[in-house]
């Protein structure tokens, strides 16, 4: 038994508004990753857990930040408890530097000279970062980069 094309037709059109829907739906918009507010109280937390603090430079509307804060650093931080914080480059949000000065998460973007969202950075002891910062939007080897980095740094942190 074939389908007429009325009602292929129509089946079509309730996929396509059942996947506009699901799209739609805010669970799916992403994982919220924390805004930084203190650099060193959240390098702290992250240091006695025996971690670097992982940085998310973000920008608002990035798309190679949704995937990389979707796909890569949110699940992270959920499942494994890993100890990352977002600045957004644009944000007049305040925050303190590593240092513990006031400043803004824009000012602070400026400070490390990134350039490009996302970038991810790998802060140790004293503020430092521990390993190359991984800039740039997700590649085909971008897991593995952001794995070998994380290693790199936690490395450096407990040793």
């Amino acid at each position: 038994m074939t389908a007429s094309p009325a009602c292929t037709r129509r089946a079509l059109l309730c996929m396509a508004a059942a996947g506009a829907a699901l799209a739609a739906r805010p669970a799916l918009a992403g994982l919220a990753l924390p805004l930084s507010a203190s650099l060193p109280d959240e390098l702290a937390q992250a240091l006695a857990r025996h971690q670097p603090l992982v940085v998310m430079v973000s920008l608002r509307g990035c798309p190679f930040c949704e995937v990389v804060r979707n796909n890569y650093l949110g699940p992270m931080h959920e499942r494994e408890g890993l100890p990352v914080v977002q600045v957004d480059m644009l944000d007049e949000r305040p925050t303190r530097d590593t240092a513990g000065q006031p400043t803004t998460h824009g000012a602070l973007v400026r400070a490390w000279g990134v350039k490009v969202a996302p970038t991810v950075l790998f802060i140790g002891a004293q503020g430092k970062e521990v390993a190359p910062r991984l800039a740039g939007g997700p590649h085909d080897f971008y897991s593995a980069s952001l794995d070998g980095r994380l290693e790199q740094a936690r490395r450096a942190t407990t040793g």
